[in-house]
Formats: C-alpha cells, structure tokens, sequence
C-alpha cells in the first residue's frame, strides 16, 4: 500500500461524538465524551484539536453531525460512541455507512473479539468503521461502545499483569490508516498504546 503526501503542518483534527437520547437532553451526564477525551490526551504525543458533540439517538442528526465534523471542520479522525446495539433507537451504525465512502470492517471485528473477553453480549455490539473522503479531504470514522471502560479497552486492547499485550487494541492501526488517507503523522505514548507502522512507514520520533 501506498499513502498519499502528510504533512506535519496541518493540525490534527478528531471530532468525538456521543450519541445518546437521555444524555443530550439532560437526563443525565454524558460519560463518553469525557472517557474520549481523557484517553485521547494519555495517548497522543501529536499535538490536537478536539470537536466534541452530544446528540440524540436520530439517525438524521448524526449522520448530519458526521459530515460536518469532517467536511466542514475538516477532522481527520471521527470517533462516536453509544448507540451500536440491537435495541430499535440504536441507529449509529446505520448513519455511519451511509455517509462512508468506504467500509472498513476490521476495526469493528477486532472490538468485538476485545469485549468477548468479557462478556458474552458482546456479539450484539454492531460497532463499524468508514473512511470519508470529499474534496480530497478524508477522515476514519469509527463507532466505539458506550460505557468508559469498554472504550479504553476496545481503543487499546489488554496486557497481563506484566504490561504485554493479550489481545490488540484498535487504536494501533489508526495512526497508520490516517497515514493512507493523506491525515498528520500521527506518534502516540507506547507506554499506553504503540502505534503500529511498517518500517517504511516510521519517521524519527520527535520531541
């Protein structure tokens, strides 16, 4: 594979999105958006920007929100989190695809595996990914569970008691995904998840 031009110049972008009907209308406090946000500022080294939205269960809303956040405030990383189950107001993969331009299904393969460590129930989790690309801008898009330990777990996977890896966290191949979508170089802790590149991807880690 080969990736389009990055630039170090341009300013990462990640919209983070919480899709919940009783959160957005105040029943009580959205808890995704912090875990996002408070994961994101352990792992990135890259400096970022964050585009935060709260909305309901309404596939017209989201998919809306989705577009915005990548062609208007141009992100190169989308993540959204809640409303991936089977229950009828579950619509977030749903709106997902259809503003995708392209499916990538690995990703939501490898959370399910991650959370079947756990439970069972995991099998109902529909948890997708897309890239969207319009006018030479392309952003991933990924749809993470809704409660704050599932979303550290399925983002960076799980380490026995000796801090190895188990089992493979998601969030390994997205730095070198933003990579082939033309995105900012993106470097992460290793400490809390290494991202993961061929060698002929690697650039010297900057300080």
């Amino acid at each position: 594979m080969t990736s389009p031009t990055t630039s170090n110049d341009v300013q990462l972008v990640i919209g983070l999105v919480s899709v919940s009907d009783r959160a957005s209308g105040g029943v009580y406090e959205d808890k995704g958006l912090p875990a996002l946000a408070e994961w994101l500022a352990a792992v990135l080294t890259t400096p970022y920007r964050i585009e935060q939205r709260l909305i309901p269960d309404e596939r017209a809303q989201i998919e809306a929100t989705l577009i915005a956040l990548v062609d208007v405030q141009r992100c190169h990383l989308v993540l959204t989190t809640g409303g991936t189950g089977p229950s009828r107001r579950d619509v977030t993969p749903e709106a997902t695809l259809a503003v995708g331009t392209k499916e990538m299904p690995g990703f939501g393969e490898q959370m399910r595996q991650i959370s079947l460590q756990f439970v069972p129930t995991a099998i109902l989790s529909r948890q997708s990914a897309v890239i969207r690309e319009i006018d030479g801008h392309a952003a991933l898009i990924m749809n993470l569970p809704g409660q704050p330990k599932a979303i550290r777990e399925t983002l960076e996977g799980l380490k026995d008691a000796d801090g190895k890896q188990v089992v493979g966290g998601i969030f390994a191949a997205v730095p070198y995904c933003v990579d082939l979508i033309g995105g900012p170089y993106i470097e992460t802790n290793p400490a809390v998840c290494k991202a993961f590149r061929p060698k002929s991807a690697q650039r010297p880690i900057t300080t």
